[in-house]
């Protein structure tokens, strides 16, 4: 149970910096526009987004916090009662705190504070949460995948194992 509210809390952690970062870029953004980070790479752009990634549901704000909000108590619910490996826990406070981030942006102003833009590559400009959700999900595919490779070993070693010469 305390590696549960041990989660939750890193997940809170994760969302506060998510917010602050979001406060930061309303103040010193809003007024300008952009601001460069790093020349031809990357810059502070302030977007506000009524939909998800790529502006998919664009306008269905309710929907989208009503669904998200299941989602995450489910999860919150899964990290805070369920034991798991720490690389799938790990992945899942990254997946709630970045989600609880922009699901308060969503219950507070109806859109999302981005921030992040790529230039050197046509992407969607981003935030803090939005990295936190889609590094927490390479990490369980990571996950999944080294749980997978362990299940295909020990199958081998048990199928290769020495037989007692009966049959």
């Amino acid at each position: 149970m305390l590696v549960g509210i041990l989660s939750i809390l890193a997940a809170a952690g994760l969302t506060l910096v998510d917010q602050l970062i979001k406060l930061w870029a309303t103040v010193e953004l809003l007024p300008v526009g952009s601001k460069p980070f790093i020349p031809h790479v990357l810059e502070f752009y302030y977007l506000l987004n009524d939909g998800m990634s790529f502006s998919m549901l664009s306008g269905k704000r309710t929907l989208l916090v009503i669904v998200t909000g299941v989602m995450l108590a489910v999860l919150a619910g899964m990290l805070l009662l369920r034991k798991m490996p720490r690389l799938e826990r790990a992945a899942w406070i990254l997946v709630v705190g970045g989600g609880v981030g922009n699901l308060i942006d969503r219950i507070r102003t109806g859109v999302v504070v981005d921030y992040l833009n790529c230039l050197f590559i046509n992407f969607p400009v981003f935030n803090f949460a939005d990295v936190c959700i889609c590094v927490g999900v390479g990490l369980l595919v990571l996950s999944l995948l080294l749980d997978m490779r362990r299940e295909q070993k020990a199958k081998q070693q048990k199928g290769s194992a020495p037989t007692d010469g009966t049959a």
